[in-house]
């Protein structure tokens, strides 16, 4: 018998919550087809993530990766951050 290894389960997605300690809470939006009405549409779903440094903040775009579970809502830890938002993009003109 040979023994096969699964890649975790990863996704990307935004940062749309850091109130909690250790956590965060990430919108991973993905493209559908309706199997009705064959349109396409954006379905959004909320991952709570394991974030033990807190680096994330609001509007960064992170990827996360499945892990065995940290709390009863807790199934992700955060990967990487990829994009950081810019908090100073806004210039006030005078």
């Amino acid at each position: 018998m040979e023994t096969t290894t699964t890649k975790p389960q990863t996704f990307r997605g935004t940062v749309v919550k850091t109130a909690m300690k250790d956590a965060a809470t990430v919108a991973v939006s993905r493209y559908v087809k309706h199997p009705k009405y064959q349109k396409y549409q954006v379905r959004t779903k909320k991952f709570l993530v394991h974030d033990p440094e807190n680096t994330a903040k609001v509007g960064d775009q992170v990827t996360i990766v499945n892990c065995p579970p940290v709390s009863k809502l807790k199934r992700f830890a955060l990967k990487s951050i990829d994009v950081a938002a810019d908090a100073g993009t806004e210039e006030s003109e005078a």
